[in-house]
């Protein structure tokens, strides 16, 4: 699959990531929040949850945080929190969607706006980027330590259910339906692949490259996203040089 490769966007901004473990345990907290609350609380029930638990054991987040935020969901705690999506173009008229989770629209809200503001691009309105966007399940295989040719992983990934797959020099990057996301992992781990990303997310139909005259406002933009609480996710449709990162 040629085109848009979102591991290539993160990979220059993984180890920032990492290092915040509170950020993500709190992150975390809130995907599980909103899983439980939108199915079954029992993970054995719901697809959604259960991949967000993988990705809360995969970062090593203590089992009584988990069954916290799921508690939440249930009633426990008292704590109410909103999915709220934005749109907007960053430096350069890049699109970008910024997924948020959060217990205060107006602290969030003025946080996000603040943030295009400050690195020069400019929050829209509904609708006016996600468009550009498509839903769809994402899988990361790390080809480090792999045995496997890209015709070989190919055919196991459509065989197990898969759309598409993108080869990186790091990782296959394996595409399916969001609905087949859940069956096509579970058939790839069935084959003894180990994943390092399993999710449903939103990648663009088409990136634009960012400008070089932008490029520090452009990461500075989506590192002040990501770093803020509420944040759960940002879907980018720019497209950074590898001289430039």
């Amino acid at each position: 699959m040629s085109g848009h490769s979102k591991w290539h966007n993160i990979q220059g901004r993984k180890n920032a990531q990492d290092a915040k473990r509170g950020k993500i345990f709190q992150k975390i907290s809130r995907d599980l929040y909103q899983a439980a609350k939108a199915g079954d609380p029992d993970p054995a029930n719901n697809p959604q949850l259960r991949l967000v638990m993988d990705k809360a054991r995969a970062a090593n987040m203590p089992k009584d945080n988990v069954q916290r935020a799921i508690d939440k969901a249930t009633g426990a705690g008292g704590a109410k929190f909103d999915e709220i999506t934005y749109e907007g173009y960053g430096p350069g008229g890049i699109a970008v969607m910024v997924s948020a989770l959060t217990d205060n629209k107006n602290r969030t809200a003025a946080a996000v706006r603040s943030a295009f503001t400050h690195s020069g691009g400019a929050l829209g309105a509904t609708g006016s980027v996600s468009y550009m966007f498509n839903r769809r399940g994402y899988i990361v295989i790390l080809r480090d330590g792999l045995d496997t040719d890209e015709d070989t992983m190919l055919m196991d990934a459509l065989d197990a259910g898969a759309e598409d797959m993108n080869a990186e020099d790091e990782v296959f990057e394996i595409y399916t339906t969001p609905s087949d996301l859940v069956s096509v992992r579970d058939a790839l781990q069935e084959k003894g692949y180990e994943l390092d990303t399993a999710e449903v997310t939103m990648l663009p139909e088409n990136t634009t490259a960012v400008p070089a005259d932008k490029v520090s406002q452009y990461q500075h933009l989506i590192d002040e996203l990501e770093s803020n609480d509420d944040v759960a996710d940002v879907y980018e449709a720019g497209e950074v040089a590898d001289n430039e990162e």
